[in-house]
């Protein structure tokens, strides 16, 4: 088994389809093709998820996209809040301390 290797999305699409349409058994394909069985059980997740489509690089205002992009944002305004949160009970127990509060 060749670690590292690239395949095209043509050849991926080939390879799943053969397996989807019964055409040939996924223990066959692995050993012509030298695949790991993760490899192609990976490849027909995809392709049972995302069709003809699977394969391409998802487009930047794909469904899935935006819904990481969300999540990061919100990850980051939680951040901020609580960075927020700590600095204003810093400045309130200083000015306690100060005598200013």
């Amino acid at each position: 088994m060749a670690r590292g290797r690239t395949f095209t999305r043509e050849f991926k699409l080939a390879v799943v389809r053969q397996v989807e349409s019964g055409e040939r058994r996924p223990a066959q394909v692995c050993r012509e093709h030298h695949l790991a069985d993760g490899v192609l059980w990976r490849w027909r997740r995809e392709y049972a998820e995302r069709g003809e489509a699977a394969f391409a690089p998802p487009t930047a205002d794909s469904a899935e996209a935006l819904q990481r992009r969300i999540a990061e944002l919100e990850q980051f305004c939680g951040q901020l809040a609580l960075e927020n949160a700590i600095l204003k009970k810093g400045l309130s127990l200083a000015a306690s301390r100060n005598g200013t509060h």
